[in-house]
């Protein structure tokens, strides 16, 4: 693969954590502009040569930080209508202040093979024993220039404070419908098997049906689709489950057809990136009727990323220290069961890159935290492919750094090596987190956010870059 070299262009500087990247043009304008969403609430976007305030709603997001800095709630997902111009509408994905609870478990999780009762544990108590609420509301900015709240689509109960997905909505160019990556749920191991609980919210992909005429403007708080009103329902389609965090998920249009670019985080081995251009959605009616025993559910087509049964290509491990050998790691499998059930029917990975890597022109990772498909020739390298960033690597130098890199799409549906994009860019001093991609609509440009702390409480220390040749 060739090795390509990019340098970083300075857009806007003192950001907080910049989550989401995004474009669009404003009603009655003639430019594409840049939007910039961060963790605790704010959006910006750049016109004119400045940065200008288009929503905050930092009083609505709930209190991040408050367990040591580090934090995967706040403003998650911001996504434009395909007619924002001219009917204004955009929607936001959020965690709701003032929604803090006790957690569903007192203790972290840890899978034990040996002993069965710590595979199988049951969420009970969910509407006491959850983490926090996460909303997703539909949005319209008025010719006079100010945003305002029209309706909730969903209201969701997560159980702990990690994996609730990160740039979270978009819309899909196939279907016209607003898509919701939700993530598992939290902690580790995923404790409660929700991504692949065909009843449960967390741990898909799913549609939802924005054009439809619900009346209901404030649904009830649920964690499962059949504690939703039918007129809600009747509103969404499932496309992937298996689902573990994912930080988007990008459509590349190639000829007539678009392939479906997504990321996984992983838990301790490996951060996968997976594709496909054929999936078949199974609504969620269909997914109720199949659960009161009208119908059998036909889940041939539909997409499955195999968590918490397998962590991209590899079936789920648990890695300990070898006790006689401090340089190796004991790796057990945590779910055989489940890979072994899951291991026909779900989906490779395009690409993966691991937590330990010794091979040379490859990185160590920390986390994936983005992934976009690039259709620019301004850099000839990475035309056609998918580029995607990992916050951190895991290198001997005092800062930190992060990752940039990309992969060539498979037909034949293969696994295909990654390639790491060498960066032209003097960070300094400070530690480099990179913690968002984004690019404009017809992904022609790449922009990438860069936070110089890993915690929330730490502010003003973001800046977002073009990727340029």
């Amino acid at each position: 693969m060739e090795k390509v070299k990019v340098r970083l262009r300075p857009l806007v500087s003192k950001l907080n954590l910049p989550t989401v990247i995004k474009t669009a043009v404003l009603p009655g304008d003639s430019v594409e502009r840049i939007f910039i969403a961060t963790q605790v609430g704010e959006i910006f976007y750049i016109g004119n040569g400045e940065i200008r305030t288009f929503l905050d709603i930092r009083s609505s997001i709930i209190e991040l930080g408050a367990k040591g800095g580090y934090d995967e709630r706040g403003l998650l997902g911001l996504a434009f209508h395909p007619e924002f111009y001219y009917n204004g509408l955009f929607y936001l994905h959020y965690s709701v202040a003032g929604s803090q609870g006790p957690g569903a478990l007192a203790d972290p999780f840890q899978p034990n093979p040996c002993d069965p009762s710590t595979l199988n544990l049951k969420w009970e108590n969910r509407e006491t024993q959850y983490d926090h609420i996460d909303t997703v509301e539909e949005w319209v900015l008025h010719p006079n220039g100010r945003p305002e709240r029209r309706r909730a689509l969903l209201n969701l109960r997560r159980p702990f404070a990690n994996h609730n997905g990160v740039n979270s909505l978009t819309f899909s160019p196939e279907t016209g419908r607003l898509v919701l990556t939700t993530g598992d749920g939290g902690s580790g191991f995923d404790p409660y098997n929700l991504a692949q609980d065909d009843m449960d919210i967390a741990g898909k992909i799913i549609e939802i049906a924005v054009n439809r005429n619900v009346s209901i403007v404030n649904p009830p708080i649920v964690t499962r689709f059949n504690e939703l009103p039918q007129v809600i329902q009747e509103t969404l389609t499932v496309i992937v489950k298996g689902v573990r965090n994912i930080p988007g998920i990008s459509y590349q249009r190639i000829n007539n057809q678009y392939r479906k670019y997504v990321g996984n985080v992983g838990q301790d081995l490996v951060e996968s990136i997976f594709s496909f251009v054929n999936y078949k959605p199974i609504p969620v009616t269909r997914i109720l009727q199949a659960s009161s025993g009208s119908s059998e559910l036909d889940q041939e087509g539909l997409i499955n990323l195999g968590w918490r049964g397998w962590e991209g290509a590899f079936p789920t491990p648990i890695i300990r220290d070898c006790t006689n050998n401090p340089d190796l790691n004991e790796k057990t499998i945590a779910y055989y069961q489940e890979a072994v059930a899951l291991s026909a029917t779900r989906l490779q990975p395009l690409t993966s890159y691991f937590h330990q890597d010794s091979r040379p022109n490859k990185f160590a990772g920390t986390a994936l935290t983005g992934v976009q498909a690039y259709m620019g020739n301004a850099i000839p390298g990475l035309n056609g492919s998918v580029v995607f960033t990992d916050g951190a690597k895991k290198e001997t130098q005092p800062q930190v750094r992060g990752a940039l890199a990309h992969v060539s799409f498979r037909p034949d549906g293969q696994h295909n090596d990654f390639s790491e994009i060498q960066i032209d860019y003097d960070f300094g001093s400070e530690s480099a987190y990179f913690v968002s991609l984004g690019s404009n609509r017809n992904q022609s440009r790449l922009y990438l956010g860069v936070y110089g702390s890993i915690n929330v409480t730490d502010f003003n220390q973001g800046t977002l870059y073009e990727i340029v040749p």
